[in-house]
């Protein structure tokens, strides 16, 4: 984009605005939009989050094409779920403009318009795109029916899906839920806790979070029969590749066991074998609630070792560490670590780790920011 320094100053000075920008955006876009309504969740507090951080990145990354055309060509892909389709840009669009406008007040000048249409048409254009690219491969979704629902304590379900066509992933990523029989246009990400399967089976670790919405619902009214809806696979940051070949050393915290579990298993299936240390933690005896599973996995292939961790020894869950009882345990020396759970659990433990000497480029986890 040429000159992004307006776009980016004139968005800093919108931001000053707070909520009342991303409500402004809806408002006008569904009076003048009113068909593209249903693609979007009863609630739209986290949308309107959402919305602020993509507009964030976009202008932030604007002199930066590397970072910023993946970013746009993966709004694009994800968009596809909602079945956005090239028509709704230009109402965004619009929607876009008109806010920009209102905030701005006099700052709205006729340049900045033209800059501002310019950076939306070619991100518009770059996202469009990218989905009509993807739709040549992959389905908008894919429908995954409930075989099997099971409660692992009173806020933790172990939920196992079929696939009704086949979906490649690798070991690690995430991919989007919705529940449309529950909650209809509310999509949350999960990672299987499981390495890609031929038969289409996924299992996924759930935990009820307090106040959200689609958590809970699948915790505690979700049956067996029900066809949930998946995104695409995305995500590499806990990708077996990283590593480079490195034993490592995997620390989970509660339900982020599930992508180390599949790490676990795809190393087990196709290798290359290395040593694996994994330390399980959780708050109380309770919370390491698939320990059978682990302890099986330890018995079949000697190069993993599991140690669950919890209650005292599992650290002061003040600061959420988890640091403290592995690097105790031994000095790791050329290990790669992969850490997942809470967001406070990843920050506390990555900090701890890194202020022990650990390496930046051997720690692995998903962005928590």
């Amino acid at each position: 984009m040429s000159d992004s320094h307006p776009l980016r100053d004139s968005f800093a000075l919108v931001g000053k605005s707070g909520d009342e920008v991303p409500r402004y955006f809806y408002s006008y876009l569904f009076l003048i939009a009113p068909e593209v309504r249903p693609m979007f969740p009863v609630a739209m507090g986290m949308q309107r989050d959402r919305l602020v951080a993509a507009l964030g990145r976009i202008v932030a990354d604007a002199d930066d094409p590397e970072k910023l055309v993946p970013f746009v060509q993966q709004l694009g892909r994800d968009h596809r779920r909602y079945q956005v389709v090239a028509q709704h840009y230009e109402a965004v669009g619009q929607a876009l403009l008109a806010t920009l406008a209102y905030f701005l007040g006099e700052a709205w000048t006729p340049e900045l318009q033209q800059g501002w249409t310019d950076a939306y048409t070619l991100v518009a254009r770059t996202m469009v795109q990218a989905a009509e690219a993807d739709s040549a491969v992959n389905p908008p979704w894919w429908n995954a029916e409930v075989v099997r629902h099971e409660q692992r304590g009173f806020d933790l379900a172990v939920i196992t899906l079929r696939l009704e066509q086949p979906m490649a992933y690798a070991a690690g990523q995430s991919v989007m839920l919705e529940a449309p029989m529950l909650l209809p246009s509310v999509w949350r990400s999960f990672t299987p806790a499981n390495a890609s399967r031929t038969d289409g089976i996924i299992e996924l670790h759930v935990r009820a979070i307090d106040g959200g919405l689609l958590s809970p619902a699948l915790v505690y009214r979700l049956q067996h029969g029900d066809v949930l809806r998946l995104g695409a696979p995305v995500g590499n940051r806990l990708g077996l590749p990283v590593s480079e070949g490195r034993d490592l050393v995997l620390i989970a915290g509660g339900t982020g066991l599930a992508p180390l579990r599949a790490l676990i298993e795809e190393i087990a299936w196709h290798g290359p074998q290395r040593r694996v240390d994994l330390f399980f933690g959780a708050r109380d005896s309770h919370g390491l609630y698939d320990m059978p599973a682990l302890t099986r996995a330890a018995q079949a292939h000697p190069w993993l070792r599991i140690t669950p961790v919890s209650g005292a020894d599992a650290g002061t869950f003040e600061n959420r560490s988890l640091a403290g009882p592995v690097l105790r345990a031994a000095a790791w020396r050329e290990r790669a670590f992969y850490i997942c759970g809470s967001p406070a659990m990843v920050s506390a433990t990555v900090r701890d780790l890194a202020n022990a000497g650990i390496p930046h480029d051997l720690l692995h986890f998903e962005d928590v920011r």
